[in-house]
């Protein structure tokens, strides 16, 4: 085997290595992208809308025994036995109790929130996640540290279901490698319409709040946080197009029930 062939199978080989390395580099970076749009699409074709089900979310504890010596039912355990074996295991996994999922009557299309503790699920879009609390925009360190872990809650934000602006961000990533490294929670949050429903829990409690507006701001415009209402508010903030740092993308929207 001639030097000049053994150096052709060699760049050859290499050049093969260079390219299925990127390859695979590409796929791990779009995956998420790719799986939620395609989620989405799939969902709007085929006319699937995911919920959240119907639960008790702040059980109340047992009252005093009663005469007869056995304990009074609270209210929540009252509305829970009343909605069935799926809101009544589903009350007591939120008071940190067991709960047998076999018997649990949810369908393939319900959302069960990954917190309810301080969590956000958007249920056309199939958003489900944690939120971080009194996270600083202006602190770079800060908040991607948060974003590894769900949505930011922007410092001095209300609380939900309090007068006032609870503001929330999530970065669609600020760069497409970034996808996979910081969470992308909001990448659909363009689809969203007035009337759609924005679902906060928070310490057991659940609020639903509905869109009423989407615009597309200049990164220097910070009065969408800086706003202060007299009625509950929820702003969801994110990147403008997906993965870049053009322009923010804001929807908000009002508490309608809680």
């Amino acid at each position: 085997m001639s030097k000049r062939f053994k150096l052709i199978l060699t760049v050859r080989f290499l050049g093969y290595v260079v390219f299925f390395l990127g390859l695979t580099s590409l796929i791990f970076m779009i995956w998420p992208v790719a799986t939620a749009e395609f989620g989405y699409r799939k969902d709007r074709i085929l006319g699937i809308k995911r919920t959240v089900p119907e639960m008790i979310i702040s059980p109340e504890q047992p009252a005093p025994p009663t005469e007869q010596g056995e304990p009074a039912p609270s209210s929540a355990q009252i509305q829970s036995e009343s909605g069935g074996p799926a809101r009544n295991a589903l009350s007591n996994a939120m008071a940190g109790g067991p709960v047998n999922f076999s018997s649990v009557d949810i369908s393939e299309n319900s959302i069960i929130p990954v917190s309810t503790e301080y969590g956000i699920v958007i249920e056309k879009i199939n958003a489900n996640a944690r939120i971080i609390p009194n996270v600083s925009p202006g602190n770079e360190r800060e908040y991607l540290n948060a974003l590894r872990q769900g949505v930011a809650e922007a410092a001095g934000s209300t609380l939900p279901g309090q007068p006032g602006n609870l503001y929330l961000f999530s970065h669609s990533t600020d760069a497409p490698w970034n996808i996979v490294r910081f969470n992308a929670v909001f990448y659909l949050l363009k689809e969203l319409e007035s009337g759609d429903r924005v679902i906060i829990f928070y310490k057991n409690r659940r609020y639903d709040y509905v869109v009423f507006d989407k615009v597309i701001a200049q990164p220097s415009d910070v009065s969408y946080l800086t706003n202060r209402y007299d009625m509950p508010v929820l702003t969801l903030q994110t990147c403008d197009p997906p993965g870049t740092l053009l322009n923010r993308l804001v929807v908000r929207a009002k508490l309608v029930s809680s």
